[in-house]
């Protein structure tokens, strides 16, 4: 049987949601990627779902940021739950049917609820971590400090950005990183899709000042992030909303 090809990369969803299941703001995020082979992502995708690729390429993904005002259907804000610092590191993958999406290989998170909620819900590889974000300095040129320290002496991360210059025309890497409309994941002994949907992404070209990962690392990628990123972005941010397409 022939594979259908992948479906086109766009900035906006290919998909717009029947029912939003759940409502979120993500705020204040970092992109970092950096480019690995084909070959050593293939282990680590669920069955049914390969690695995508850019011209030959692909890449794993360090994404710090803020997540503020989590609902449910059309319901009011979650309080205090809402609202949290999560950092991941995710990869990209397409399935047989063509859908483009994301593999997390690890989701670190400051609320314990939201660990627990998301692992035994939808079986996210979410890990409860101490997180903070602080900006260094005031005005649109103020440096932004990122911080992941896992419980028990597990690896951590240190990231402190600038952002820069709004970026008018996305690239096609830009936007083969950023127009992600699903996610991947192994649950309940079958590989599942889950639907999301957001506005085109604002991006804006970004400085690393300074980098300390070891959740690359202990995500399966050892001395990746021991080199420059290929590809650094920050976001001010997006409305989104996961659910069936």
């Amino acid at each position: 049987m022939t594979t259908p090809p992948a479906e086109p990369v766009t900035a906006t969803t290919p998909r717009p949601l029947r029912t939003r299941l759940l409502r979120q703001r993500w705020v204040d995020l970092a992109m970092l990627h950096w480019e690995v082979p084909v070959a050593v992502v293939e282990p680590f995708m669920p069955p049914g779902v390969r690695p995508d690729s850019l011209d030959g390429r692909t890449y794993v993904g360090l994404i710090p940021f803020r997540m503020l005002d989590c609902a449910l259907g059309a319901g009011p804000s979650i309080p205090f739950f809402g609202s949290f610092l999560e950092t991941n590191v995710r990869l990209y993958s397409v399935d047989g049917r063509g859908r483009r999406g994301i593999v997390f290989r690890s989701l670190d998170a400051d609320r314990l609820a939201v660990v627990l909620g998301a692992r035994g819900s939808l079986g996210l590889p979410y890990v409860w971590s101490r997180l903070g974000f602080r900006r260094h300095g005031g005005g649109p040129d103020a440096a932004l400090e990122y911080v992941t320290q896992r419980r028990n002496g597990g690896p951590s991360s240190r990231l402190v950005l600038r952002p820069g210059a709004p970026v008018e025309r996305p690239t096609e890497l830009d936007v083969w990183l950023t127009g992600r409309w699903g996610l991947h994941n192994r649950f309940a002994g079958a590989t599942r899709y889950l639907t999301n949907e957001h506005e085109a992404w604002p991006l804006h070209r970004a400085e690393v000042l300074a980098l300390d990962d070891g959740l690359v690392a202990a995500a399966g990628f050892p001395d990746v992030a021991g080199r420059p990123p290929d590809s650094v972005l920050w976001s001010p941010g997006v409305q989104a909303a996961f659910g069936p397409a």
